[in-house]
């Protein structure tokens, strides 16, 4: 299984129209079984509680963490820019399952990420930054991580339209296939 993760919990985002565009061509290529990760789907208690212990994890992320980290193979991650890193509440998440079943989650896996900006970069930093804590657990990642900037340019009524960069998406998941 892959697991597209669309990595935040802010409502009207685009990551989760770039990470929806990549379930749809992983779908189209064959790939028979695709989980789909939306942060939004995340309670707010869970920011509160804390989460950090084995017998403190919310059943929320525990049935997220048995359905789309456990039986995952492979994670596509969609993140996008926050002041120059990812949005914590992707690292609280990661940080949430490395406190059960750590190896099992993660340990041997391969993990594509596509950055996402309304700037220039792409969010490179971020990009750079998820990569480090991937590698500490185990996750090797594609060095062939995509940036997309400016993205709300290319993204009209939910739907990524702009040809070249569509282009350039459905690459690189198909490369991932073959990582």
């Amino acid at each position: 299984m892959i697991t597209v993760i669309s990595g935040t919990n802010r409502n009207l985002n685009q990551s989760f129209v770039l990470a929806e565009h990549v379930r749809q061509i992983l779908q189209h290529a064959g790939q028979p079984d695709v989980g789909f990760l939306d942060m939004r789907v995340l309670e707010s208690p869970l920011l509160i509680k804390g989460d950090y212990a084995t017998d403190d994890q919310s059943p929320q992320v525990r049935s997220l963490q048995d359905e789309l980290i456990l039986p995952a193979e492979k994670f596509y991650f969609v993140v996008p820019e926050y002041n120059g890193s990812f949005p914590g509440i992707l690292k609280f998440f990661l940080d949430a399952c490395s406190v059960r079943e750590m190896k099992a989650s993660f340990a041997g896996k391969k993990a594509a990420i596509l950055g996402v900006s309304s700037g220039r970069a792409g969010n490179l930093r971020g990009m750079d930054h998820l990569t480090g804590i991937l590698n500490y657990l185990d996750v090797t990642v594609m060095p062939n991580r995509l940036p997309v900037s400016q993205v709300s340019s290319l993204i009209e009524d939910e739907e990524l339209e702009d040809r070249s960069t569509r282009e350039v998406v459905r690459a690189h998941v198909l490369d991932f296939l073959q990582f």
